[in-house]
């Protein structure tokens, strides 16, 4: 009927079995479009929200165990780690949590333990600097989020999906997703589509629409950061123009339309159509979740656990080293859980040949000399008091012995050896105990 038909004609399959299209002036796709709305959570619970449940969890079980770390390594040269049981648990993971604000006030003299609080002190920096951040982001800035993403979810509720009036949309609803004539609602002008999501499905509105690309972005040139495009997208093949099968005039039309899409002429085109100077987001683009995952701090817990092992492995074999003459006293038939209570139990002793503790000491005998030097050189008139205890720190410790029915030891307080030197603890023939002596060649004390 007509020589040629100008205008937004989609280029469609069964359409080019009755008429031929010259090559699209523009691209095209139909996609589902939906309002957007401000995802922000002010409630009670919103600081939970910058990191996901998987990377709390990780994060709590790394400041035990770093606590843990630190234990182990300073227990046996650091007084600040000793004490009751209850005690040192929660020294160790009140240093380990009070990192998270730089508070620690325990002091860490061990070498292999500097080096983990280091590393972990920049991890938890890294970690508290992003969730700040994610946090600020979550309370201040616009979180728009589409408020459906599933059109099956719109097809199992019941809820209208709109379409513009005489377009190929209404049998892709009726056809592909098969929703029944109930739930559809045909429009004309962007106009009657924004009234139609203002009203809402309750009223008479629509929840979503199905359209092509450039008829939307022409309604979101209007209406911007209201409404944005969500799965499923479909491709087209674009608009193009017209003509009756076999006609010349296809060719020579296409050839003009190529010299104006690959020049900046049809930039300049879309630029003044579809943006109009406004600074709208992409229709692809959609504002995701700002809670940080295990993924995004997975190389910095890496290098803590690795640094973390490094070092118990290091004490470990530093330890087992001092007490290779109690490893090497064991015989075949001693149990192995009997093996593991006596190592636990050296573990449990103070290191005297540590520094810590020689330092300690070279402390107090200075300062015992000093006061007993001011009271023989005063002349107070209180001479006949008896001595300080502090006078009498150099007193023998007794031996000790471990008996296999596990009774009390022989003195209150740590099993500590008499001399500097690393205890041997040994099992006796004779009386099925374990005893724990000088390692020196002197007479035992």
């Amino acid at each position: 009927t007509y020589d040629a038909v100008v205008g937004d004609t989609t280029i469609v399959e069964n359409r080019s079995q009755y008429v031929d299209f010259t090559l699209p002036y523009t691209e095209s796709g139909v996609s589902m479009f939906v309002p957007i709305r401000d995802n922000r959570r002010k409630n009670a619970w919103v600081f939970l929200k910058p990191l996901t449940w998987d990377l709390w969890v990780t994060s709590a079980c790394f400041f035990l165990f770093i606590g843990f770390v630190v234990w182990v390594l300073e227990h046996r040269i650091n007084e600040d780690f000793r004490g009751p049981p209850s005690h040192q648990a929660g020294t160790s993971f009140w240093f380990s949590f009070s990192t998270m604000v730089f508070a620690h006030r325990e002091r860490v003299v061990s070498n292999l333990a500097r080096f983990v609080v280091i590393i972990w002190c920049f991890v938890v920096l890294i970690l508290t600097q992003s969730y700040t951040a994610s946090l600020t982001s979550l309370l201040t800035v616009q979180q728009l989020q589409p408020t459906v993403t599933d059109i099956q979810e719109l097809l199992k509720k019941g809820e209208k999906v709109g379409f513009l009036k005489d377009s190929f949309i209404e049998g892709i609803l009726k056809g592909q997703f098969r929703f029944p004539e109930s739930q559809l609602i045909e429009y004309q002008s962007p106009e009657e589509l924004h009234d139609l999501f203002t009203k809402g499905s309750a009223n008479g509105g629509v929840v979503a629409t199905l359209d092509e690309i450039p008829y939307m972005k022409l309604f979101l040139a209007k209406y911007c950061n209201e409404y944005t495009a969500v799965e499923p997208k479909l491709r087209t093949d674009g608009f193009g123009f017209v003509f009756p099968r076999g006609s010349p005039l296809v060719a020579d039309v296409s050839r003009a339309i190529l010299n104006v899409t690959e020049g900046e002429k049809m930039n300049q085109i879309e630029q003044a159509w579809f943006n109009k100077g406004s600074s709208c987001p992409d229709l692809n683009t959609l504002v995701s979740s700002n809670s940080l995952g295990v993924e995004s701090f997975g190389g910095l817990f890496l290098i803590a656990g690795v640094a973390s092992i490094s070092a118990l492995i290091i004490f470990a074999a530093i330890f087992f080293y001092e007490q290779r003459r109690v490893l090497l006293r064991f015989d075949s038939e001693t149990p192995f859980w009997r093996r593991i209570q006596i190592m636990s139990r050296i573990f449990d002793q103070r290191d005297l040949s540590s520094h810590t503790f020689r330092k300690s000491e070279l402390e107090d005998k200075s300062g015992n000399d000093s006061v007993h030097s001011i009271n023989v050189a005063g002349d107070s008139p209180n001479t006949n008091y008896p001595p300080s205890p502090s006078s009498y720190s150099n007193q023998t410790e007794p031996d000790f012995v471990f008996s296999t029915d596990q009774r009390r030891v022989a003195e209150n307080g740590d099993i500590t050896p008499s001399v500097t030197a690393s205890p041997e603890i040994f099992p006796s023939p004779g009386r099925q105990s374990i005893e724990l002596g000088n390692t020196t060649n002197g007479p035992r004390e």
